[in-house]
């Protein structure tokens, strides 16, 4: 990835990269962290210990402050694994079948029975489903995507996230992909088009800064 300061000041000429208003009601949108991804057993899954382990840390702020949590899956029924455009291009991704592990969010996340879970067919996690209503149900005015893939179902939820008129917040600990390249590139685009890329403690920091209750976000909104 060219990164170089030629490129970084032809973007900023051209005005991108420009930070977003951070708001007073984060959700955390936790994309495709299932087994099928996570775990590198499965031809699908890569080693995502690290932005797993850094997941974590951020679901415990965020259910401490009682903001609302989703997470994304992707499952396909024999139908869809016989008929998606995607699969014919994307072949391995027809082993993430329903009732299968690997659909199953990884348990170091310890997913709670009350937090929202959608199950898409798309990269997006907006496409298709009724993320967005749920969002706007929750009171929710930014939204810190987290997960996998970066170059993937990563980067379409954040491009549609900012689409739907929500601020981003990517922290890079805690995205992942299975190569380094395509992981960095989508890092740097979605940083100077569509969210802020930060680290995970400048997300900590923020949450720190929150109300400590949604009648008071909604009061400071």
């Amino acid at each position: 990835m060219d990164t170089s300061s030629s490129t970084v000041s032809v973007y900023d000429q051209a005005g991108f990269g420009r930070p977003v208003q951070r708001r007073s009601r984060p959700a955390v949108v936790v994309v495709d962290f299932s087994y099928g991804f996570t775990d590198p057993a499965y031809p699908t899954g890569a080693d995502m210990t690290g932005p797993v382990l850094a997941t974590a840390r951020l679901l415990d702020r965020a259910r401490e402050l009682g903001l609302p949590v989703v997470f994304t899956t992707i499952a396909y029924d024999p139908g869809q694994v016989a008929t998606l455009a995607w699969l014919r291009k994307a072949t391995g991704m027809a082993a993430l079948t329903l009732g299968s592990r690997l659909v199953e969010i990884d348990g170091r996340l310890a997913p709670r029975p009350e937090e929202h879970l959608v199950v898409k067919t798309g990269a997006s996690a907006f496409f298709g489903t009724a993320l967005a209503a749920y969002l706007t149900s929750a009171g929710a005015d930014t939204v810190i995507v987290t997960g996998a893939t970066t170059s993937g179902c990563v980067r379409a939820t954040v491009v549609d996230a900012v689409q739907y008129g929500y601020p981003v917040l990517v922290p890079r600990d805690c995205v992942a992909d299975r190569a380094p390249g395509p992981h960095e590139a989508n890092l740097f685009d979605m940083d100077q088009k569509y969210g802020d890329v930060v680290d995970l403690d400048d997300v900590l920091s923020y949450l720190g800064t929150l109300p400590t209750t949604r009648a008071e976000a909604e009061a400071h909104a």
